[in-house]
């Protein structure tokens, strides 16, 4: 299928990318999008980004329009330089006859525009360059050009922007606009294509996750019973089985504590649920640490090979972290999301360790209370809403918070009715001073 490309500017921009764009019909579909001013143009991207797969920037003054619309999709910028300046100065001196020595320009570094002047053997002592980032007002352009020319530095002003340049002619201030090249428009375009041919051939190269809880398989053999261990393991797939459907994968149990999640790249990459939640889910079910290894690969081979040298790296980096391997073998990790795991492991604040001792709480049961605590979100917390999340019983939750409250690290602060008969329930709120 034909990728889409939405192609933003002013009239006489897109009308001359969509012709150029016609020659690469059999692998682009483009669809123009014309704006009067360059303030429409957030709005523009924002309506209409559900049509188009990646879009074709007409002006370095969009990629602020693109950041202002909230679309995360792909853009392509036609760049202005030395060759699209060349053609602007030969319209004014060639075809109009003027003079090319005492000109204002904007939009262009100052490296291309003395470097075309240069190569063009005209004098640029009066050649005056303003150049753009994302920060510079639209207005800050238009009053450079207009004091120039109004205190007869200039005698000529050059413009990117359409807007700009209907009000310099407005004003009856001779004014011009560079724009880019046929060439560097054909550059532009096929580069588009080509970046998203090979971004639709990773979206659909075979991911594979190996997540391993570490422990499980001693606990087989010491001090847990096969049904309780098989129960479990059995919670322990619920959070994954959700995650695999959340990303349109195919579970597989491949030992006790051990899960392979077959999905494409594209599919992973577009989850909303992140690997720091799903490794969050499994701290709260276990006291035992876990891992997770993602590969890519063209076959499902390959992807699980990969998936398990990402998951070696992450078992020699720490508990309750992921690596990724890709398809060139390259290893990154541990991988940083938006969301981090709450939960620890371990603390090095000698003074609540000591408290901890006393009240009979380890600092992974702590931690996953406080964890508890943030994900409901109103800074307070119940017995029973640990024991739900913790999977214990009430009595044992009231205990610890007991525990807790004496030594300082939680407090009461309110009660509140319970859902059937019985005594009211104390609302607790867990400090967590490190």
């Amino acid at each position: 299928m034909k990728p889409r490309a939405g192609i933003i500017g002013p009239e006489d921009s897109v009308q001359l990318i969509f012709e150029i764009a016609v020659e690469y019909q059999e692998r682009l579909q483009p669809v123009p999008f014309i704006y009067q001013n360059t303030n429409e143009a957030a709005d523009i991207i924002k309506q209409n980004h559900q049509f188009v797969d990646f879009w074709i920037l007409a002006g370095p003054a969009l990629v602020n329009s693109m950041k202002f619309s909230g679309v995360k999709q792909p853009f392509f910028l036609l760049e202005l330089d030395g060759a699209s300046l060349t053609k602007t100065l030969v319209e004014i001196g060639y075809n109009d006859k003027k003079r090319l020595e005492s000109i204002s320009i904007d939009m262009l570094t100052k490296r291309d525009v003395y470097e075309t002047y240069k190569d063009l053997s005209i004098p640029s002592s009066s050649v005056y360059v303003h150049e753009y980032t994302n920060e510079t007002p639209i207005d800050q352009l238009l009053s450079f050009h207009q004091k120039l020319y109004q205190n007869g530095e200039v005698e000529v002003c050059i413009t990117s922007l359409r807007s700009i340049y209907d009000q310099l002619i407005s004003q009856n201030i001779p004014a011009y606009r560079v724009t880019p090249t046929r060439s560097n428009i054909r550059k532009t375009l096929s580069t588009a294509i080509q970046e998203w041919e090979t971004l639709q051939f990773k979206q659909s190269q075979i991911a594979a996750l190996l997540v391993k809880v570490q422990g499980m398989e001693k606990k087989d053999h010491f001090n847990m019973v096969s049904y309780d261990l098989h129960r479990l393991n059995l919670e322990i797939q619920s959070p994954i089985l959700s995650f695999a459907q959340s990303i349109s994968g195919s579970f597989v149990p491949i030992g006790t504590g051990v899960f392979l999640i077959f999905t494409t790249r594209g599919s992973l990459q577009e989850t909303k649920k992140t690997i720091s939640v799903l490794l969050e889910e499994l701290s709260l079910i276990s006291d035992l640490p876990s891992n997770i290894g993602i590969g890519y690969g063209d076959t499902a081979l390959t992807a699980e090979e990969n998936a398990r040298l990402a998951l070696n790296q992450a078992l020699n980096y720490d508990s309750f972290t992921a690596f990724l391997v890709d398809d060139n073998g390259t290893i990154e990790g541990p991988l940083k999301e938006k969301e981090t795991i709450t939960f620890e492991y371990r603390t090095e604040n000698k003074e609540i360790s000591e408290k901890l001792k006393h009240c009979g709480i380890t600092i992974t049961t702590f931690n996953k209370i406080v964890s508890v605590q943030k994900r409901i979100g109103n800074d307070s917390i119940t017995a029973n809403q640990i024991a739900e999340w913790l999977k214990m019983t009430p009595r044992n939750a009231r205990r610890i918070l007991t525990g807790l409250v004496e030594q300082n690290i939680a407090e009461i602060i309110g009660e509140e009715a319970p859902a059937t008969k019985g005594r009211p329930r104390k609302i607790y709120r867990v400090h967590h001073p490190f």
